[in-house]
């Protein structure tokens, strides 16, 4: 079979140059066949990069929504350039809606971890509390008798919406739910989410789109487009009693994000709000100041910040008189993943961390902080 080094797909992209402080548009080439990039300028109608080898990327990291670092420049894809690429891409990979209903929010990390075992990409995520309003709006498509029980469970918590990615994804997730009914879910599919986690059919801890119309709709209800101006509901942080926790790019991009949950969860925390952020230059380095001329690595751990999406968290104790800031620090471990494998296996840095600077997680120094970087 012979291979087509001129295959290519073209996306509109942006990065911030904060050097010149403005908003670089470009047309980015990717082409499958070797792994290559090709950057133009679309303002100054020149070639910005010549198509080159780019380290650490692959195929699978070019979708609309994503940020790809090239050459430590962060680079946002906006939208498709062409009908080609659109029409290949979006039948490769389809996106569907995923949403965690409030009985099982305790479990997230579990059922973050089935997720990414079932090779689904989590495109996007957020905790939200839906206000009467909010699920009757999500609801009014659907022709249920028991329309009013279902908004009253939506309503009941918070719940977590994401935005899964991958090939055939909403048949895929619809195959992992399970079905509607609980009862059958246990006959049939003793696997699926709702067999495990479904306490009757009206709380079946999950929800999946039926098909492509629905997930865009549902999609663009919990994550609405830059274009459309709409905001989406709001998140779920209190500021109150917390600490603040960030799972870092490189640990998202390695497929952590279940892992690093289920154990935070497991030793006893709550997570109370949780969203996706991309960070910018800017912001990176106005929220990690209190490290500049602190710390040699100041930099590089700005740099890491921004190279990709990062998971945000506001973690609480139940025990209101716990010193939460304290003790999940303690949970975190030593900043350098390497002491902390001698000293304290059993923490997070230990386990999912690389270095220094890719150590997995940021988490609050001080008492006061925890708040403040949350909010």
């Amino acid at each position: 079979m012979s291979v087509d080094h001129n295959e290519k797909y073209i996306f509109e992209a942006e990065w911030y140059d904060k050097i010149a402080t403005i908003l670089k548009k470009f047309y980015l080439y990717y082409y499958p066949s070797d792994n290559t990039v090709e950057l133009f300028d679309i303002k100054s109608r020149k070639t910005f990069l010549r198509r080159t080898k780019c380290e650490g990327i692959q195929a699978k990291d070019f979708y609309v929504g994503a940020t790809v670092t090239i050459f430590s420049r962060s680079i946002r894809i906006t939208d498709y350039a062409d009908c080609v690429t659109r029409t290949k891409l979006q039948t490769k990979m389809q996106k569907t809606l995923a949403m965690l209903k409030p009985s099982v929010v305790d479990k997230l990390g579990e059922i973050l971890k089935r997720i990414i075992a079932n090779n689904f990409h989590i495109a996007n995520i957020k905790m939200v509390k839906l206000s009467l309003e909010g699920a009757t709006e999500f609801y009014k498509d659907k022709d249920e008798t028991n329309k009013t029980y279902m908004v009253n469970y939506l309503t009941s918590g918070p719940i977590v919406a994401l935005e899964l990615l991958g090939d055939h994804a909403i048949t895929r997730w619809n195959e992992v739910i399970g079905p509607e009914d609980r009862e059958e879910a246990v006959l049939k599919s003793p696997s699926s989410l709702r067999a495990l986690y479904a306490k009757d059919n009206i709380h079946n801890a999950v929800h999946g789109s039926e098909n492509e119309e629905a997930a865009e709709k549902e999609l663009q209800f919990f994550f609405p487009s830059q274009k459309s101006g709409k905001k989406g509901p709001p998140n779920t942080a209190t500021l109150e009693n917390c600490t603040c926790s960030i799972i870092k790019p490189h640990a998202v991009q390695a497929k952590l994000i279940g892992d690093i949950i289920d154990d935070i969860q497991n030793a006893g925390y709550s997570v109370t709000a949780v969203q996706q952020f991309y960070v910018n230059a800017f912001d990176a380095e106005e929220f990690l100041e209190v490290y500049k001329g602190v710390l040699p690595d100041y930099a590089a751990m700005v740099g890491e910040l921004q190279s990709g999406p990062c998971i945000v968290m506001e973690i609480k104790h139940k025990d209101e008189k716990y010193n939460v800031q304290g003790e999940f620090r303690k949970l975190c471990g030593p900043m350098d993943p390497d002491i902390a494998r001698q000293v304290r296996r059993d923490t997070l840095r230990a386990k999912y961390g690389k270095t220094k600077v890719q150590n997995a997680i940021h988490c609050s120094d001080l008492p006061e902080d925890g708040s403040l970087e949350v909010k």
